[in-house]
C-alpha cells in the first residue's frame, strides 16, 4: 500500500508538496539572513560587539600622578608622598559571601550595612571601599579573594616635621590635592597630572593584562623653599616656650633674610599635625603670621622718626618736648608709660615715648607720613603670595584727624600681619631698600626698591641699637658676641572699637647691627600675668632665635664676647 493510499484509508487529507517547499526555503532564507548578520558583526561592523566585550572585561583606569616633593632650601625633605593602596569594587562583577563581606568590613573598619550598600550600587562601575590603607590591611583584603574587589596605587603625603612646618606648608586632601599653604598655593606645580591606561579584567574582576597606555601621567616639580630646617624648629621651639611660660592665647615668630628677603623660618603656636586627617579648627588651622592682622604698637614709631628725618623736619639730636609724658591733640590726651621733659629723637626711640612720636608725626604733613608708610609696604599686601594673606588697614591720608596721625606715629589706628611688619625693616637693613619677600629659595640676587637715604636707615639703626642698651626698652634682646638693633612694642588690643586691657607684645629686631644679615619679628598674643611687655615676653624669643641662628650662619661676631650689659634696675617699660 502507498503514501495515498494509505492516507485514504486513514482518512486523513494529504498535503499539498509546494507547503514543504515553502518551509524549506524560509528555513534557508531564515539561515542565510542570520549567516549575513554574522558577517556584519564580526566582520564589517563590530564596533557594538567590542564596545559590550570591552564593557565586560575591559576598563580604562585612572594612573595617580607623582606629587613633587617640597624641600628646605639644602634639599631637606618637607612634604613626602609615598604610595599606599586603595580598595575599590566593581559592582557588577562582585561575588562575595556574607562571610566575606563580614571580614571585609572588619579589616577596612567600616560600617557592614555601608559596605553592603557599596558592594551592591550596580548603577555605578566604580566604587571606592576605604582610601589609603596601610600594606598589612591591604593585603588582609587580597587574601579574601573577593571577585570584583581590586587595589589601586594612590599616593599620600607625608610631612616628616609634622607641626613644625605646619603652617606653612599646609596640606593635602585624600586625592592628594593642596588645600592649605604652600601645598595650594603652588598646586599647579607640585600637582602634576593624571594618567590613563587601558586594561582587561577575568570573570573574577581581576585586572590580568594592561592593553595600552592612554596617557601617560606627568609627575609634579620638586620645590625648594627658602625655608632653613633647622632655623624653622628654632623659631618653633622657643614660640612654643614663650606661649606656654606666659600662658599666652597665641604666638608668631617671622625669621627673615635681611639681605634677599627670603622667609628662613616662619611659626607658630598652637600648631597641628597635618599627618592626621582629622584636622582641627580654622583657628588653630590658619597662618596667623600672614592672616591675622594686629596694631604694631611701637614698632611703629622707627618708621615715624624715618618719615621725619627722610622730610629734614628732625635730626636724631632734635629735642623733643614730651611736656612731662601727657600731650593734648583736640579732646584726647596721649600718655607716655614713663614721663619725661624733653627727649631727642634717638631718646624717643630708646624709651619709647609716644609724646615724642607723635610730636614728630604731627611735624609731618599727612600726605608725607601717609606716603612714606605707604612706600614701607603698609596697607599692601606683601607678595609673598600666601593664601589668605591680610593686607593690612592704612587710611587714606586725606580722611585723617589729627588725632590719628598722632596715634598711628606709636602704631595705633593701623594694622600690619607680623611678615609684613618684618619685611618693612629691611630698609633699615639695607641703608633704605626694602626687599621683596619670598618663600621659595632665590639663586640670583634680589635688587630692592629705595624708600629712605642712607644716611637715614643708618640714623635710624643707630636708635634702634639704643633700645637694647641699658636705660632702653629691651636689654633682653640682647645677644652675646653681636650688636642688636630692635623695637619693643606692647599695644592694647582694640575689641568692638575699644581698647581692652589685653596686649600684643612684638619685637622686631636685626643682626649683627654692623652689617645685618638676619631680622626676627616676634608677636605673643595676649600674655597673662605681671609680664606682658614686649621687652619682657618677645624680647627674649628674638634673642634665643636669632642668636642660634647667627651662630647656625656661622656668622662673624662684630661684638667682643661679653658685651651683654643689664640695667642695674628694671627695664624700661613702654605701652604702644
Amino acid at each position: 500500500m502507498n503514501y495515498a493510499s494509505s492516507m485514504q484509508t486513514t482518512g486523513l487529507k494529504a498535503l499539498p508538496p509546494w507547503r514543504s517547499r515553502l518551509l524549506f526555503v524560509l528555513l534557508l532564507l531564515g539561515l542565510c539572513a542570520l549567516m549575513a548578520r554574522a558577517v556584519y558583526l564580526q566582520g564589517i561592523h563590530n564596533d557594538f560587539l567590542q564596545q559590550k566585550g570591552d564593557a565586560r572585561y575591559g576598563r580604562v583606569v585612572d594612573i595617580n600622578a607623582h606629587r613633587g616633593m617640597i624641600t628646605d632650601r639644602y634639599g631637606e625633605p618637607l612634604a613626602i608622598s609615598t604610595p599606599v593602596e586603595s580598595i575599590w569594587v566593581s559592582p557588577q562583577d562582585v561575588e562575595a559571601t556574607p562571610k566575606q563581606v563580614k571580614q571585609l568590613a572588619q579589616i577596612v573598619g567600616m560600617n557592614i550595612e555601608e559596605v553592603k550598600n557599596r558592594l551592591s550600587d550596580t548603577s555605578r562601575d566604580f566604587v571606592y571601599l576605604k582610601r589609603q590603607l596601610p600594606p598589612e590591611q591591604a593585603e588582609k583584603i587580597v587574601r579574601l579573594g573577593v571577585p570584583g574587589v581590586s587595589l589601586r596605587r594612590e599616593y599620600r603625603r607625608y610631612y616628616p616635621d609634622a607641626d613644625v612646618t605646619a603652617h606653612l606648608l599646609g596640606f593635602t586632601d585624600v586625592d592628594d590635592n593642596g588645600q592649605e599653604g604652600i601645598e595650594l598655593v603652588l598646586q599647579e606645580q607640585l600637582g602634576g597630572k593624571a594618567g590613563s591606561q587601558r586594561v582587561i579584567k577575568d570573570r573574577r574582576g581581576y585586572i590580568v593584562e594592561d592593553v595600552a597606555s592612554i596617557r601617560a601621567p606627568k609627575p609634579g616639580n620638586d620645590l625648594a623653599l627658602s625655608l632653613d630646617s633647622k632655623m624653622q624648629y628654632l623659631a618653633y621651639r622657643e614660640i612654643k616656650l614663650a606661649v606656654e611660660q606666659h600662658n599666652a592665647k597665641a604666638g608668631s615668630i617671622v625669621v627673615l633674610d635681611a639681605k634677599s628677603g627670603e622667609v628662613l623660618a616662619l611659626a607658630n603656636w598652637p600648631s597641628y599635625n597635618p599627618n592626621n586627617r582629622d584636622k582641627p579648627g580654622l583657628k588653630v588651622l590658619r597662618n596667623h603670621a600672614v592672616t591675622d592682622l594686629f596694631e604694631p604698637g611701637s614698632t611703629m614709631k622707627p618708621f615715624t622718626v624715618a618719615a621725619a628725618l627722610e622730610a629734614g623736619k628732625v635730626r636724631p639730636e632734635t629735642v623733643i618736648n614730651t611736656e612731662g609724658g601727657i600731650f593734648t591733640v583736640g579732646r584726647r590726651k596721649i600718655h607716655d608709660t614713663h614721663p619725661e621733659t624733653a627727649l631727642t629723637v634717638a631718646q624717643v626711640i630708646q624709651k619709647s615715648s609716644n609724646v615724642g612720636a607723635a610730636k614728630i608725626a604731627l611735624s609731618l604733613p599727612p600726605e608725607t607720613f601717609w606716603r612714606s608708610l605707604s612706600e614701607t609696604g603698609f596697607g599692601a599686601q606683601t607678595g609673598s603670595a600666601f593664601p589668605g594673606e591680610a593686607a593690612g588697614r592704612l587710611r587714606d591720608y586725606k580722611k585723617w584727624q589729627p588725632i590719628e596721625q598722632a596715634t598711628m606715629s606709636y602704631g595705633n589706628g593701623i594694622s600690619v600681619n607680623l611678615l609684613q611688619l618684618a619685611r618693612a625693616y629691611t630698609v633699615f637693613a639695607n641703608d633704605g631698600d626694602l626687599k621683596p619677600v619670598t618663600l621659595l629659595k632665590q639663586d640670583v640676587p634680589v635688587a630692592g626698591k629705595k624708600i629712605y637715604s642712607q644716611a637715614t636707615a643708618q640714623a635710624v639703626r643707630d636708635m634702634l641699637e639704643l633700645v637694647v642698651k641699658p636705660g632702653g626698652t629691651a636689654p633682653l634682646a640682647q645677644i652675646n658676641g653681636y650688636r642688636v638693633a630692635g623695637k619693643t612694642g606692647t599695644a592694647h588690643k582694640l575689641e568692638n572699637g575699644h581698647y581692652v586691657n589685653r596686649y600684643i607684645a612684638s619685637f622686631v629686631g636685626l643682626a649683627p647691627a654692623s652689617n645685618p644679615r638676619l631680622i626676627v619679628a616676634v608677636m605673643i598674643n595676649e600674655p597673662s600675668g605681671e609680664q606682658y611687655y614686649g621687652g619682657q615676653v618677645a624680647a627674649p624669643v628674638f634673642s634665643n632665635v636669632m642668636g642660634s641662628a647667627l651662630r647656625l650662619l656661622n656668622v662673624p661676631n662684630d661684638a667682643p664676647l661679653g658685651n651683654v650689659m643689664m640695667p642695674p634696675t628694671d627695664i624700661v617699660k613702654e605701652e604702644a
